[in-house]
């Protein structure tokens, strides 16, 4: 009896045995097994006198990676690593930035990284305030998060100047429909009046494309930023028209990242001083920067749980 499924199998491992002296047992591409244990398990089957199945799996601690060969799927293989520490060049450096991480977490649909240093800074600060402990335990599946690129975290705080969260939203809304990679090369092609057309006021229309003639034609330092300190950094923006000193502090906390920046002229942050430590009653500046003092070098972390205080939703700036 010789059903035709079982004559087509004998066939099939036929045709696999003849061709094991070509594929060997380093069927795996950029695999190969060591040569003893080969010889093993060839010399086993050898006495069993039973055919092998076609490219049967090799374990994987009988294999061993190939040099130079090709990982999965024809991906180069992995030369990065040294003494098991990734090796890292300059570019891969400048990507490790948090506006690239911010950038990237948005394109991959992520959750951008929080910073590094915001859990310390939290219990830090719950134990020195009492008032500020209270607002994060109130406030604990949420953190800081980059905003992206120097020129777009700029160009957002001049639309969001002096008007509402939700009219900011709908006129930024337009500004990216104009120019949907938020390059300054595409502010400065569209104009004055198209940037009006958005709904911007002719004076916001200006500073956007001031800045963005300034960031095209590199008169910014933007590499140096990241090793310049708060003030610097402030004194070189405030220098672009329609950039002030509360716009340049709101790009140190949101796009540099900086800890230790009090935004005192920022009104949110004195109407939850006010509210929080003062039930309400209004206090001068020197007072509240007398508060602040208990807050260093974290005070970027308790400007942000002050805001959640009055809004828990975070605002992009």
């Amino acid at each position: 009896m010789d059903p035709p499924f079982f004559r087509c199998r004998r066939e099939h491992q036929t045709t696999a045995l003849g061709r094991r002296s070509q594929l060997g047992l380093a069927h795996r591409l950029g695999c190969r097994v060591y040569r003893a244990v080969e010889r093993l398990v060839a010399r086993r089957r050898g006495r069993a006198g039973k055919p092998s199945p076609p490219a049967c799996p090799v374990s994987a601690r009988f294999r061993e990676p190939c040099p130079g060969a090709p990982g999965p799927r024809g991906q180069a293989g992995l030369s990065g690593l040294v003494d098991g520490r990734e090796r890292r060049g300059a570019h891969e450096a400048a990507e490790s930035s948090p506006q690239f991480a911010a950038s990237l977490a948005r394109v991959k649909g992520r959750k951008p990284a929080t910073p590094a240093y915001w859990i310390r800074a939290k219990r830090v600060l719950a134990r020195r305030d009492t008032v500020l402990a209270g607002i994060i335990r109130d406030h604990p599946r949420i953190a800081l998060e980059p905003r992206g690129e120097p020129f777009f975290t700029l160009a957002r705080s001049i639309v969001g100047q002096q008007i509402s969260v939700k009219a900011a939203a709908s006129i930024w809304a337009r500004v990216v429909a104009l120019a949907p990679r938020m390059l300054p090369e595409q502010l400065i092609d569209a104009g004055p009046a198209r940037l009006v057309g958005c709904g911007l006021s002719r004076r916001k229309a200006e500073y956007l494309g001031g800045l963005a003639r300034h960031f095209a034609g590199g008169s910014l330092h933007v590499a140096a930023w990241a090793e310049m300190d708060d003030e610097a950094v402030i004194a070189e923006l405030v220098q672009v028209r329609g950039i002030g000193r509360w716009t340049a502090e709101m790009f140190l906390i949101f796009c540099l990242l900086r800890p230790n920046v009090l935004p005192l002229d920022d009104l949110g942050l004195q109407r939850a001083i006010c509210r929080n430590y003062f039930r309400g009653k209004s206090v001068s500046l020197r007072t509240m920067r007398k508060i602040a003092e208990g807050w260093d070098p974290w005070r970027s972390v308790a400007t942000w749980y002050l805001w959640r205080s009055l809004d828990p939703i975070p605002v992009e700036y």
